[in-house]
């Protein structure tokens, strides 16, 4: 389906079958064609597909002998380990859901996830009984306390419409919503995405929490593709992620936060040594990031990677290099995934007119079974009000613009048009402008509400600008010369770092801390 004179900013993915109908399909079938070969490197150990296999079966021996079976859903203690990564694939063939808990999060973050999720086992890769997430009641399997023996008959594969796993999405703004993944929406995924990092090896490190998107990403791709995963125990491990290897990574997955956090480094990563694809992934793209970057990405395949955990990790995605960076206020999120439609549409799902902005609804493979409990399925809209065929779509409430020569360009979130004492602040124009002062690294944003809203900016300086104690006045001036009064920031905060939470993502109100210490 193409743009018609009914749906002018309608974007159509390829139509693919995909080969298998779950990542357990895939696994497996390598583990029997090429049983020797590097599944999952932890720490110099190598782990292999054959002993990978072995590991699934005998967790789910345990999980079955606990009661789990179809539908059913497990908790999964989150670290990045092999055993984490062999616990989750065997929920997922006893056709059960995992449901990821990092243990880092607050205790209350946890109970919600415990309790919203409902399991009937947990599974974790910790001595005895000190994995089991607290509150869950629940019998408690140790990947390494298995009992042996002999192992049953191998059970029937996953079904497309199974569920593969459930990840709660952040609760900043309330109880969070747990986003049910079906297994041919994730197959689907994966092997999407497997082609955009282009042909031969697609090894990976996997460095971010399991809990979230962009891990999940640098988990199944290579699994699915016979490839390697090579776990980083830290989120900031420069010298995992980007020193010397005897051969190139396939690709590594960033945030545009974490690739900010990089290149202020003393020695910024020198991207082409270590990766044969960088990823972008989590935010919008700003081009003059990527040309800050120069020459350290020459020859490297670069992917802005688009797509809300409602999406099944990623939706869209644009391929480009260092030397084809376009000239717009971000990086374009491209083409739909397989199977898969974008609509570009206006508040009543109306579909706007090609070039003009309008909200993002994503229908097909790529979109997720729904919220688990039923909480917020408005969100969740039938495809035959767009005008097409009976489905699933999904509202992501993100703002883009069909482009002529057909891919998408992102310009930010609805709720990013704040409005501070009456007038609507666009953060992703005010990002933009304040990116451009020279040694400004990154930014955060904040709005303290009261009588009178303060717009407020958190600005970490370049190494050069560190410690002028000018810097601060120096961005409030140049803001105020490019911006009206009303949308110029009324604070600028100086800070020696900005902090992200566990996906990678800034984090204003653990930055602000950072002015008391």
């Amino acid at each position: 389906m193409a743009p018609t004179a009914e749906h002018p900013s309608l974007v159509q993915g390829e139509s693919r079958p995909v080969v298998a109908g779950s990542i357990v399909e895939l696994v497996r079938g390598h583990a029997r064609r090429s049983p020797d070969a590097p599944a999952v490197e932890s720490a110099g150990s190598i782990l292999t597909y054959g002993q990978l296999w072995l590991w699934v079966r005998e967790i789910a021996a345990a999980l079955d002998e606990a009661g789990v079976g179809p539908g059913d859903r497990v908790l999964l203690r989150a670290d990045r380990t092999p055993g984490v990564v062999a616990a989750a694939l065997a929920v997922m063939s006893l056709r059960a859901a995992y449901v990821p808990v990092d243990p880092t999060h607050p205790a209350e973050r946890i109970a919600a996830v415990v309790a919203g999720s409902a399991p009937v086992a947990a599974v974790h890769d910790r001595a005895g009984d000190a994995g089991r997430p607290p509150g869950a009641d629940v019998p408690s399997i140790d990947v390494h306390g298995l009992a042996g023996g002999p192992l049953p008959p191998e059970r029937p594969l996953p079904r497309p419409e199974d569920i593969a796993y459930v990840v709660f999405t952040s609760g900043s703004t309330g109880t969070p919503k747990g986003v049910m993944v079906e297994q041919g929406a994730l197959a689907n995924y994966v092997s999407w995405c497997g082609s955009l990092v282009g042909p031969g090896t697609a090894d990976s490190p996997l460095f971010a929490s399991l809990g979230y998107d962009l891990a999940m990403t640098s988990l199944w791709v290579p699994l699915a593709r016979g490839r390697r995963v090579v776990t980083v125990a830290g989120l900031w491990d420069q010298e995992t992620l980007f020193g010397e290897r005897a051969e190139p990574y396939g690709f590594v997955k960033l945030t545009p936060s974490h690739a900010r956090f990089f290149d202020v480094l003393a020695q910024p990563p020198l991207y082409r040594r270590a990766t044969r694809t960088l990823m972008f992934g989590g935010e919008g793209l700003d081009p003059a990031l990527v040309r800050s970057m120069g020459e350290r990405l020459d020859g490297v395949r670069l992917v802005n990677h688009y797509g809300p955990t409602e999406t099944t990790i990623g939706c869209c995605a644009h391929v480009f290099d260092n030397t084809r960076v376009p000239a717009l206020p971000t990086v374009p999120i491209g083409r739909p995934a397989w199977n898969t439609r974008a609509y570009v549409v206006d508040e009543q799902l109306r579909p706007v007119p090609a070039g003009t902005a309008g909200e993002l609804v994503v229908a097909g493979r790529a979109v997720a079974a729904g919220y688990l409990g039923g909480a917020g399925q408005e969100r969740f809209v039938d495809e035959r009000e767009l005008g097409g065929a009976a489905g699933r779509a999904y509202r992501t409430g993100d703002v883009v613009e069909l482009l002529p020569e057909g891919a998408l360009l992102y310009l930010g979130r609805r709720d990013d048009q704040l409005k501070v004492n009456g007038h609507r602040v666009e953060l992703g124009e005010l990002r933009h402008h304040v990116l451009a002062v020279p040694g400004v690294a990154n930014a955060v944003f904040d709005v303290v509400r009261g009588p009178v809203d303060s717009l407020e900016v958190f600005v970490l300086p370049s190494p050069a600008y560190a410690r002028d104690p000018a810097f601060a006045a120096v961005v409030r001036q140049a803001l105020a010369d490019v911006l009206p009064s009303a949308l110029a920031p009324n604070e600028v905060h100086v800070v020696p770092e900005i902090v992200f939470n566990a996906n990678g993502k800034a984090d204003p109100a653990a930055t602000r801390k950072l002015l008391a210490s």
